[in-house]
């Protein structure tokens, strides 16, 4: 390994040269340095970049003339990489999140990995820090091609435990310091908090392991499994951020019934630096490669495992879509939506849900007769996912086409459940939607009301 005083040492035009294909860490580990040092250095020319969620000071990364010289192969989108991604600059590649290091080791096989490290233990061991995802994989993909590892060992990035690299799997490594980007935390508003309190209501429990993200329902849905006093969860998700720490500092995250006796995650992310250090050698808490916590196999073990994820819409059938707006809008990305969908599903006595608000902030109906044309599903309509609004939960389990469409139309507001029943009422696709509210609410739907 060369320790490097100046970014240039490292990345330049001669140990990324023409034809190469990098792999850059993502989320919260983003190599910013190396990264704006690679959109500057205009000696670079035709290489290709894959990042999973690129964040922080990066911009420039995908102005057009960067992407002139760069071609990137977007997994996740950020705020930065949207433009790009929605105006033919860049390229969207559609995969699971736990396919990714498959898919590093056996189709994309980069020549060269950036990443950020924490570290060396005492056993000479450096810590893929707040974000692992793929990392290892392309690491050892880079290593197998004779390619170069570049790492950037920033003084504020926790040293988490468990995934690790050898110092002889480094190249290159540069030492920066700066803050890591942040989770934009908002405060549960109150069609959230009615979200959050139906889901712990009805389906946490002593017993279960979570899986949820951030956001105001992820917030939400916390506090409501502390309010309703629940004491012995598991945590095994794929995205580890502050709402999830308040249940291991409250003692209620003991991991007592889980595959292991700590929290797992691919990636993390806090609300300030102070999160971060709580990271750095906690024990009650460890990284592993998304093909590991992502795995459906290993979500199914988990007992009772409950996987909570946000849509950005849903139809009648029970189409879900979370990663675009329509056929060419790409929004964010596939990610790991359906491996806890799927895992949950199929763990014992375990409960996909997708939380989704009514509307949108402008008052547009997310609940629609139909997904829009062209757009990708993350869960089909034969996914038996509970979807869960402001008004009350529908679980599709056992349940017909058209029995489906009525629950689905009680998720959305008044006016607009009405504009949908008549529209299942009317057309002759629905066999007998009446028949699903024979009772109080329609079949597999529980009111907000009747908690």
């Amino acid at each position: 390994m060369k320790h490097v005083a100046k970014v240039e040492e490292a990345v330049n035009s001669a140990t990324i040269p023409k034809g190469s294909r990098i792999y850059s860490a993502g989320n919260a580990s983003t190599p910013q340095v190396l990264l704006k040092r690679l959109a500057s250095d205009e000696s670079i020319q035709d290489v290709e970049l894959l990042g999973v969620l690129l964040l922080g000071d990066i911009e420039a990364l995908f102005s057009p003339e960067t992407c002139a010289r760069i071609t990137h192969r977007v997994i996740f989108n950020s705020a930065f990489s949207r433009p790009a991604v929605n105006n033919d600059t860049a390229m969207y590649q559609l995969m699971h999140l736990s396919d990714i290091p498959r898919q590093i080791r056996s189709h994309l096989q980069p020549d060269v990995a950036l990443i950020s490290v924490s570290g060396p233990d005492n056993g000479g061991n450096y810590s893929l820090g707040s974000g692992v995802e793929a990392v290892p994989a392309a690491v050892e993909t880079v290593k197998a091609r004779g390619g170069v590892v570049i790492a950037e060992r920033n003084a504020r990035i926790p040293f988490i435990l468990g995934s690790t690299i050898r110092e002889e799997s480094i190249d290159y490594l540069l030492d920066t310091d700066y803050e890591l980007p942040v989770n934009p935390s908002h405060q549960p508003d109150d069609r959230a908090k009615k979200i959050a309190r139906l889901i712990a209501q009805l389906y946490i429990h002593d017993g279960c392991t979570l899986q949820y993200g951030i956001g105001e329902v992820p917030e939400a849905v916390t506090d409501a499994v502390i309010e309703k006093g629940v004491k012995d969860l598991g945590i095994h998700t794929e995205l580890f951020a502050t709402a999830m720490r308040k249940l291991v500092d409250a003692g209620i995250a003991t991991n007592r019934y889980t595959q292991r006796d700590f929290c797992i995650s691919t990636l993390f992310l806090a609300d300030d630096h102070d999160g971060y250090q709580w990271l750095h050698y906690n024990s009650s808490v460890q990284s592993r490669p998304c093909d590991v916590t992502n795995s459906v196999l290993n979500i199914a073990a988990e007992p009772n495992m409950v996987a909570v994820n946000s849509a950005i819409g849903v139809d009648l059938h029970g189409n879900i879509w979370a990663d675009s707006l329509s056929a060419n809008k790409i929004y964010s990305g596939i990610g790991g939506q359906a491996d806890f969908l799927r895992g949950a599903y199929l763990s014992h006595g375990g409960t996909p849900i997708i939380a989704i608000k009514s509307t949108t902030g402008k008052g547009a109906s997310k609940v629609l007769e139909k997904c829009p044309e062209g757009v990708s599903s993350t869960a089909i309509a034969a996914d038996p996912v509970v979807i869960v609004s402001e008004y009350g939960a529908f679980d599709p389990r056992g349940l017909s086409i058209g029995e489906h469409a009525v629950g689905i139309a009680y998720l959305a507001q008044p006016e607009e459940r009405e504009r949908l029943l008549k529209h299942i009422y009317d057309h002759e696709g629905f066999h007998k939607p009446r028949q699903a509210l024979k009772e109080k609410s329609p079949k597999g739907f529980t009111a907000y009301e009747e908690l």
